[in-house]
Protein backbone atom coordinates (compact mmCIF):
# COMPACT_ATOMS: atom_id res chain seq x y z
CA UNK A 1 0.00 0.00 0.00
CA UNK A 2 3.01 2.84 1.07
CA UNK A 3 4.87 1.38 -2.25
CA UNK A 4 1.43 2.64 -4.18
CA UNK A 5 0.84 5.36 -2.22
CA UNK A 6 4.65 6.47 -3.10
CA UNK A 7 4.18 5.68 -6.78
CA UNK A 8 0.99 8.12 -6.97
CA UNK A 9 3.17 10.80 -5.10
CA UNK A 10 5.83 10.26 -7.74
CA UNK A 11 3.50 10.27 -10.50
CA UNK A 12 1.46 13.52 -9.95
CA UNK A 13 4.92 15.24 -9.05
CA UNK A 14 6.74 14.54 -12.42
CA UNK A 15 2.99 15.27 -14.29
CA UNK A 16 2.88 18.81 -12.57
CA UNK A 17 6.56 19.24 -13.22
CA UNK A 18 5.77 18.37 -17.02
CA UNK A 19 2.70 20.61 -17.24
CA UNK A 20 4.70 23.82 -15.40
CA UNK A 21 7.30 23.07 -18.06
CA UNK A 22 4.98 23.37 -20.51
CA UNK A 23 3.06 26.26 -19.44
CA UNK A 24 6.57 27.97 -18.85
CA UNK A 25 7.40 27.13 -22.63
CA UNK A 26 4.28 28.24 -23.96
CA UNK A 27 4.42 31.70 -22.00
CA UNK A 28 8.26 32.05 -23.00
CA UNK A 29 8.60 30.83 -26.43
CA UNK A 30 6.24 34.00 -27.69
CA UNK A 31 8.69 36.22 -26.38
CA UNK A 32 11.96 34.61 -27.89
CA UNK A 33 10.11 34.36 -31.41
CA UNK A 34 9.40 38.01 -31.57
CA UNK A 35 13.22 38.78 -30.30
CA UNK A 36 13.96 36.55 -33.34
CA UNK A 37 11.93 38.21 -35.31
CA UNK A 38 13.04 41.92 -34.41
CA UNK A 39 16.91 40.15 -34.90
CA UNK A 40 16.01 39.37 -38.50
CA UNK A 41 14.05 42.31 -39.23
CA UNK A 42 17.03 44.52 -38.86
CA UNK A 43 19.87 41.61 -40.81
CA UNK A 44 20.26 42.75 -44.27
CA UNK A 45 20.55 39.37 -45.48
CA UNK A 46 16.89 38.50 -45.39
CA UNK A 47 14.57 39.42 -48.29
CA UNK A 48 12.48 42.38 -48.22
CA UNK A 49 8.99 42.98 -47.98
CA UNK A 50 7.46 45.09 -50.64
CA UNK A 51 4.44 47.32 -50.38
CA UNK A 52 3.61 50.31 -51.88
CA UNK A 53 1.89 53.73 -50.03
CA UNK A 54 -0.44 55.77 -52.46
CA UNK A 55 -1.02 59.30 -51.02
CA UNK A 56 -4.17 60.21 -52.95
CA UNK A 57 -4.15 63.76 -51.90
CA UNK A 58 -1.29 64.05 -54.55
CA UNK A 59 -2.73 62.40 -56.87
CA UNK A 60 -3.49 64.51 -59.92
CA UNK A 61 -5.07 61.78 -62.21
CA UNK A 62 -2.51 62.27 -64.81
CA UNK A 63 -2.51 59.00 -66.23
CA UNK A 64 1.51 58.85 -66.83
CA UNK A 65 1.64 55.38 -64.09
CA UNK A 66 -0.58 53.70 -66.63
CA UNK A 67 0.88 54.38 -69.34
CA UNK A 68 4.39 53.30 -67.92
CA UNK A 69 2.63 50.73 -66.74
CA UNK A 70 1.68 49.18 -69.93
CA UNK A 71 5.03 50.29 -71.82
CA UNK A 72 7.17 48.80 -69.20
CA UNK A 73 5.14 45.62 -68.73
CA UNK A 74 3.94 45.12 -72.51
CA UNK A 75 0.42 45.26 -71.54
CA UNK A 76 -2.17 44.66 -74.13
CA UNK A 77 -2.87 48.68 -75.82
CA UNK A 78 -6.84 47.72 -75.57
CA UNK A 79 -8.81 49.89 -73.40
CA UNK A 80 -9.36 47.15 -70.58
CA UNK A 81 -6.16 45.80 -70.00
CA UNK A 82 -4.33 47.30 -67.16
CA UNK A 83 -1.53 46.18 -64.58
CA UNK A 84 -2.72 49.42 -62.73
CA UNK A 85 -5.27 51.73 -63.35
CA UNK A 86 -6.92 55.55 -61.85
CA UNK A 87 -10.18 56.25 -60.95
CA UNK A 88 -12.10 59.53 -60.42
CA UNK A 89 -14.20 59.84 -57.94
CA UNK A 90 -16.83 62.93 -57.81
CA UNK A 91 -19.43 63.16 -54.90
CA UNK A 92 -21.86 65.08 -55.79
CA UNK A 93 -23.66 67.55 -53.43
CA UNK A 94 -26.86 65.15 -53.57
CA UNK A 95 -24.85 62.58 -52.23
CA UNK A 96 -24.37 60.77 -55.64
CA UNK A 97 -21.07 59.52 -56.16
CA UNK A 98 -20.17 59.07 -59.83
CA UNK A 99 -16.91 56.40 -60.60
CA UNK A 100 -14.97 57.30 -63.90
CA UNK A 101 -12.01 55.36 -65.56
CA UNK A 102 -12.12 55.73 -69.06
CA UNK A 103 -8.92 53.69 -70.42
CA UNK A 104 -8.01 52.93 -67.27
CA UNK A 105 -7.22 56.87 -66.49
CA UNK A 106 -4.45 56.72 -69.15
CA UNK A 107 -5.24 60.00 -70.85
CA UNK A 108 -6.44 61.69 -67.82
CA UNK A 109 -9.46 63.05 -67.02
CA UNK A 110 -11.96 65.56 -67.96
CA UNK A 111 -14.63 66.08 -65.25
CA UNK A 112 -18.52 65.52 -66.53
CA UNK A 113 -20.40 66.90 -63.88
CA UNK A 114 -21.04 70.56 -63.79
CA UNK A 115 -18.94 72.53 -60.89
CA UNK A 116 -22.00 74.03 -59.63
CA UNK A 117 -23.16 70.34 -58.80
CA UNK A 118 -19.83 68.80 -57.20
CA UNK A 119 -19.33 68.21 -53.36
CA UNK A 120 -15.65 67.22 -53.85
CA UNK A 121 -13.55 65.22 -56.69
CA UNK A 122 -10.40 63.37 -56.68
CA UNK A 123 -8.37 60.03 -58.05
CA UNK A 124 -7.39 57.32 -56.69
CA UNK A 125 -4.44 55.01 -58.59
CA UNK A 126 -5.91 50.93 -58.34
CA UNK A 127 -3.82 47.59 -58.61
CA UNK A 128 -2.91 43.85 -57.13
CA UNK A 129 -2.90 44.58 -53.39
CA UNK A 130 -0.50 41.70 -52.61
CA UNK A 131 -2.36 40.82 -49.84
CA UNK A 132 -0.78 38.90 -47.44
CA UNK A 133 -3.65 36.23 -47.35
CA UNK A 134 -4.50 36.34 -50.98
CA UNK A 135 -7.90 34.42 -52.10
CA UNK A 136 -6.77 33.99 -55.76
CA UNK A 137 -3.34 32.20 -54.31
CA UNK A 138 -5.74 29.56 -52.40
CA UNK A 139 -8.05 29.73 -55.76
CA UNK A 140 -5.66 28.43 -57.96
CA UNK A 141 -6.21 25.26 -58.32
CA UNK A 142 -2.42 23.58 -60.10
CA UNK A 143 0.08 26.82 -58.02
CA UNK A 144 0.57 28.73 -60.71
CA UNK A 145 -0.22 32.40 -58.64
CA UNK A 146 2.23 31.76 -55.33
CA UNK A 147 3.70 34.46 -52.80
CA UNK A 148 7.29 34.99 -53.50
CA UNK A 149 10.12 34.90 -50.49
CA UNK A 150 9.87 39.34 -50.63
CA UNK A 151 6.02 38.72 -50.55
CA UNK A 152 4.79 39.59 -54.26
CA UNK A 153 1.91 37.80 -55.57
CA UNK A 154 3.34 36.41 -58.79
CA UNK A 155 2.38 33.81 -61.37
CA UNK A 156 4.15 31.57 -63.23
CA UNK A 157 2.84 31.69 -66.83
CA UNK A 158 4.54 28.44 -66.93
CA UNK A 159 2.12 26.88 -64.70
CA UNK A 160 -1.00 28.89 -65.10
CA UNK A 161 -4.22 26.86 -67.27
CA UNK A 162 -6.05 29.98 -67.70
CA UNK A 163 -9.23 29.02 -65.62
CA UNK A 164 -10.14 32.26 -64.67
CA UNK A 165 -10.34 31.45 -61.03
CA UNK A 166 -8.15 33.55 -59.69
CA UNK A 167 -9.68 36.32 -61.71
CA UNK A 168 -12.64 35.55 -59.91
CA UNK A 169 -11.38 35.44 -56.36
CA UNK A 170 -9.55 38.97 -56.63
CA UNK A 171 -11.95 41.44 -54.50
CA UNK A 172 -9.87 44.06 -56.43
CA UNK A 173 -10.56 43.33 -59.74
CA UNK A 174 -6.53 43.54 -60.10
CA UNK A 175 -6.34 40.43 -62.47
CA UNK A 176 -6.86 39.58 -66.37
CA UNK A 177 -6.68 37.27 -68.87
CA UNK A 178 -3.36 38.16 -71.33
CA UNK A 179 -5.28 37.91 -74.52
CA UNK A 180 -1.72 37.09 -76.08
CA UNK A 181 -0.21 34.45 -73.83
CA UNK A 182 -3.32 33.61 -72.68
CA UNK A 183 -2.07 33.30 -69.18
CA UNK A 184 -3.02 35.36 -66.13
CA UNK A 185 -1.78 38.75 -65.95
CA UNK A 186 -1.47 41.52 -63.24
CA UNK A 187 0.71 43.68 -61.37
CA UNK A 188 4.33 42.72 -60.07
CA UNK A 189 5.52 45.80 -58.68
CA UNK A 190 7.48 45.82 -61.53
CA UNK A 191 9.55 42.28 -60.20
CA UNK A 192 12.09 42.63 -62.83
CA UNK A 193 12.97 46.23 -62.29
CA UNK A 194 13.15 46.29 -58.24
CA UNK A 195 15.10 42.83 -58.36
CA UNK A 196 17.26 45.32 -60.19
CA UNK A 197 17.37 48.33 -57.52
CA UNK A 198 15.11 50.21 -59.54
CA UNK A 199 11.29 51.36 -58.45
CA UNK A 200 8.52 50.52 -60.43
CA UNK A 201 7.78 52.22 -63.67
CA UNK A 202 4.65 53.96 -62.00
CA UNK A 203 6.50 55.47 -59.17
CA UNK A 204 9.41 56.33 -61.65
CA UNK A 205 7.46 58.82 -63.84
CA UNK A 206 4.93 60.07 -60.97
CA UNK A 207 5.05 63.73 -61.47
CA UNK A 208 3.92 64.57 -57.49
CA UNK A 209 5.69 61.09 -55.79
CA UNK A 210 1.98 60.40 -55.11
CA UNK A 211 2.87 56.49 -55.39
CA UNK A 212 5.60 55.62 -52.60
CA UNK A 213 7.69 52.08 -53.02
CA UNK A 214 9.49 50.56 -50.11
CA UNK A 215 10.46 47.36 -47.88
CA UNK A 216 8.23 47.63 -44.78
CA UNK A 217 11.32 45.79 -42.89
CA UNK A 218 13.48 48.81 -43.57
CA UNK A 219 12.56 51.48 -41.47
CA UNK A 220 14.72 53.58 -42.75
CA UNK A 221 12.49 53.59 -46.11
CA UNK A 222 10.27 55.91 -47.78
CA UNK A 223 7.26 53.41 -47.62
CA UNK A 224 8.23 53.27 -43.50
CA UNK A 225 8.41 56.53 -42.81
CA UNK A 226 5.23 57.65 -44.95
CA UNK A 227 3.19 55.25 -42.64
CA UNK A 228 4.90 56.59 -39.78
CA UNK A 229 3.65 60.18 -40.63
CA UNK A 230 0.26 59.92 -42.08
CA UNK A 231 -2.88 57.70 -40.98
CA UNK A 232 -3.39 54.95 -43.67
CA UNK A 233 -6.24 52.45 -44.47
CA UNK A 234 -5.56 49.05 -47.06
CA UNK A 235 -9.30 48.98 -49.31
CA UNK A 236 -11.70 46.57 -47.87
CA UNK A 237 -9.87 45.29 -44.92
CA UNK A 238 -13.13 43.39 -43.75
CA UNK A 239 -12.02 41.13 -46.07
CA UNK A 240 -9.00 40.29 -43.96
CA UNK A 241 -6.52 39.78 -47.04
CA UNK A 242 -3.99 41.55 -44.80
CA UNK A 243 -3.35 44.36 -48.14
CA UNK A 244 0.27 45.49 -48.82
CA UNK A 245 -0.80 48.44 -50.49
CA UNK A 246 -1.49 52.00 -48.35
CA UNK A 247 -3.77 54.66 -48.89
CA UNK A 248 -3.42 58.28 -47.59
CA UNK A 249 -6.67 60.27 -47.36
CA UNK A 250 -8.80 57.58 -48.39
CA UNK A 251 -12.36 58.75 -48.28
CA UNK A 252 -15.15 56.54 -47.27
CA UNK A 253 -16.52 56.60 -51.14
CA UNK A 254 -13.47 54.22 -52.40
CA UNK A 255 -14.52 50.30 -52.58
Amino acid sequence: MDRIDKNRRKFFQTSAALVGGTLFYSIVKPFESNAQVIEENEDKTINPLWGMGVDIAKCIGCGKCVSACKTENKVPKEPFYFRTWVEQYTVKKDGEVKIESPNGGMEGFEQSVPNEDIFKSFTVPKLCNHCTKAPCVQACPVGATFVSPEGLVLVDETYCIGCSYCIQACPYGARFMNPIKKVVDKCTFCYHRISEGLDPACVEVCPTEARIFGDLRDKSSDLVKFLQKNPTQTLKPHLNTHSRVFYNQLSSEVK
